[in-house]
């Protein structure tokens, strides 16, 4: 279980191709308080350490992680937003984030707003899936590369985020532009909800 609060874009050092699963490693601050079979959050996609040495460590996508994020789009020197599981006994800034990606968006505008960021992402969308909750709300949550926010102005297909300076430069939002595929969890409250009305 995560909140969505990201805790640092680590740098993608290697990527190694095994079979159907993608191995890929990262340097990051925390290394050394992170343990093998532990859970991270990696652009909201929840998945295993398998392997630490020194201040990298290792965790393995299998076919149907890289099918359904943008994980198998990571190349050496890319950022990956990384949040720790969450401690039961604090504060849940975010909202619940369960670290299982729904499906990919693609990032269509980036506007400028003196000070802030807006982000507008389009995803596929068909009544189906809407049904399943896979849809966004005004004002309510979704996850967007594991990062907590608010959504502006949805459509059936689409929603803005505005993002602010702070997670502008402490996430990897610096590096999305137009045409970046970005991971997309929707609120699994709403998913509940939506599952009991279909």
């Amino acid at each position: 279980m995560f909140s969505g609060i990201i805790e640092e874009a680590a740098v993608v050092t290697a990527l190694h191709k095994e079979n159907e699963n993608l191995h890929i490693t990262m340097r990051c601050s925390f290394t050394n308080e992170l343990k093998i079979d532990q859970s991270v959050a990696h652009n909201g996609v929840c998945l295993t350490v398998v392997a630490i040495d020194g201040d990298q460590y290792t965790v393995t996508a299998i076919k149907e992680t890289l099918e359904r994020s943008n994980l198998g789009n990571l190349k050496v020197g890319s950022k990956v937003n990384l949040e720790r599981s969450m401690i039961m006994n604090g504060r849940l800034d975010g909202h619940i984030v369960q670290g299982h990606v729904d499906q990919t968006a693609v990032c269509t505008e980036v506007r400028n707003a003196d000070g802030s960021y807006y982000f507008h992402f389009e995803y596929e969308s068909t009544p189906d899936m809407r049904k399943r909750g896979y849809l966004t709300v005004d004002k309510g949550s979704v996850t967007v590369n594991g990062v907590s926010l608010t959504v502006c102005t949805p459509t059936d297909n689409s929603f803005e985020v505005a993002i602010i300076p702070y997670t502008f430069e402490h996430t990897n939002f610096c590096q999305i532009e137009a045409g970046t595929v970005v991971n997309l969890e929707f609120d699994i409250i709403g998913k509940y909800i939506a599952r009991m009305h279909a």
